[in-house]
């Protein structure tokens, strides 16, 4: 599976556009993440309690993203994109989109 965050893949040409896909999921820090993150950042600079979480929830949303790109019949996915709101202090919804194609090499 290509997955480019451009709109156009180098190399390849689209011979059918299936459609917008998506992954989501909803994340939550931990009593143990947030003693972790919250002493390192009272240390200043990389907070990695909360890194370590926000890369989970990213290739967790991508995984999901992949499958549903997959479900499609796409072979590629083009103009991904990443988001992330906050839905309640402490849980965040990361959503990873794009458009789900077929793509034959030139």
């Amino acid at each position: 599976m290509l997955i480019v965050t451009s709109n156009d893949i180098p190399g390849h040409r689209v011979t059918r556009v299936l459609g917008l896909v998506r992954g989501i999921t909803v994340r939550s820090r931990n009593v143990i993440s947030d003693a972790v993150g919250g002493f390192q950042s009272m240390l200043g600079g990389r907070v990695g309690a909360y890194v370590k979480l926000a890369e989970a929830a990213r290739e967790e949303a991508y995984d999901e993203l992949v499958k549903h790109a997959q479900d499609m019949g796409a072979n590629a996915v083009v103009a991904m994109r990443y988001e992330a709101n906050e839905i309640m202090p402490g849980t965040t919804e990361v959503l990873a989109y794009g458009t789900a194609v077929v793509a034959e090499r030139e």
